[in-house]
């Protein structure tokens, strides 16, 4: 189009530049989005210093969004300038044999929204516009601001975790992490029918806002008698049901360890890449183990949940800043500023 905008690029490894860039093109059966509000995950704080290969220089990142239909594609049904959007962070074929099935997180052509990596590099939403494929979009309720819309993202990570496991009325669920998407899983949990909820986090700081939310026990995972406590708590069993969200060797096998037998454990965070899992105590112990991909069209859902106000997200936003002071921002939540959550970008 020949247009330009404004947006945060990483330009080199630690190195976040806010700048003039082209203005996005967009095919037939696309959107013209512009972005409102765009949160910054924890990916893409580990990203920028190329640790996890996921974010290679330059690209824009940035998946978190929500914002205003600026254009819509001459194939675009169900969508018109002007309309308030969110959009999945998932851009899936819609054509191949998962997609098919509905299963879009597992898509054999998957892309993810401000992701750079060797196999494709996908501009993302810390800009003033994006372009994103009519197929991943969502309309807003009325009642959910933008920046609330910006937190969806999270909250359907945390929903198709939960979704996953077989949960009965007034089980026991212990949850290793109580990080954002912890959090949210432990709101979740609640309102799938959970009587218990312990979390388990080794930064007690954490534990005021976790019980807000719905856990009914916070434990401290480096006390010498941490599987004693998650014992005393599900009557010497062990939780029905246990969600790992960290993704390290320690808090797998706790996860492992605290559930009962025949139990349930999902897994949700790779903080690490492989660890050592505890096969055998999986095995003789018959616990069934998930694991658990992004979101698979949880959307709607959530935008329900956000909107009736039985998810709370307005807890874990930190902040609410403009784009062009969006590295400063990333260097606090990369220095682990303490207290510090979710902080939310406006173009």
């Amino acid at each position: 189009m020949g247009y330009v905008m404004k947006a945060l690029v990483l330009k080199e490894y630690r190195n976040l530049r806010y700048e003039d860039v082209p203005e996005p093109n967009y095919g037939a059966t696309d959107l013209l989005v512009r972005v409102k509000a765009c949160a910054i995950c924890g990916s893409d704080v580990q990203g920028i210093d190329g640790s996890t290969g996921r974010r290679k220089p330059p690209v824009i990142m940035g998946h978190e969004a929500a914002g205003v239909v600026e254009a819509v594609g001459r194939d675009v049904q169900g969508f018109k300038a002007g309309d308030r959007i969110t959009f999945d962070s998932t851009i899936f074929c819609g054509q191949c044999y998962f997609c098919r099935k509905g299963q879009i997180n597992l898509c054999d052509n998957r892309r993810v929204l401000g992701v750079s990596c060797d196999e494709y590099r996908q501009n993302g939403a810390f800009a003033e516009y994006v372009a994103i494929p009519s197929r991943i979009a969502y309309h807003l309720p009325d009642q959910v601001s933008f920046e609330r819309a910006a937190m969806v993202e999270p909250v359907s990570i945390a929903l198709h975790a939960v979704n996953l496991a077989p949960i009965t009325v007034n089980d026991t669920a212990l949850v290793l992490g109580a990080g954002m998407i912890g959090l949210f899983i432990i709101q979740i949990l609640r309102i799938a029918g959970c009587g218990q909820v312990i979390a388990v986090d080794i930064d007690p700081s954490k534990f005021e806002l976790a019980r807000k939310l719905g856990a009914t026990t916070c434990l401290k995972s480096d006390s010498g008698d941490l599987m004693e406590q998650i014992l005393q708590q599900t009557h010497g069993r062990g939780a029905d049901v246990g969600f790992e969200v960290v993704g390290i060797t320690p808090t797998v096998q706790t996860a492992v360890k605290g559930v009962r037998k025949g139990g349930s454990l999902v897994l949700v965070g790779n903080l690490q890449s492989q660890v050592d899992f505890p096969l055998q105590s999986v095995v003789t112990r018959q616990v069934t183990a998930y694991g658990s991909c992004a979101s698979s069209g949880e959307y709607p859902t959530c935008l329900e949940l956000i909107e009736s106000g039985k998810v709370n997200v307005d807890a874990l936003i930190s902040a609410s800043a403009p784009l062009k002071d969006g590295a400063n921002w990333f260097k606090r939540l990369y220095g682990k500023e303490p207290g510090l959550m979710k902080v939310i970008l406006r173009p």
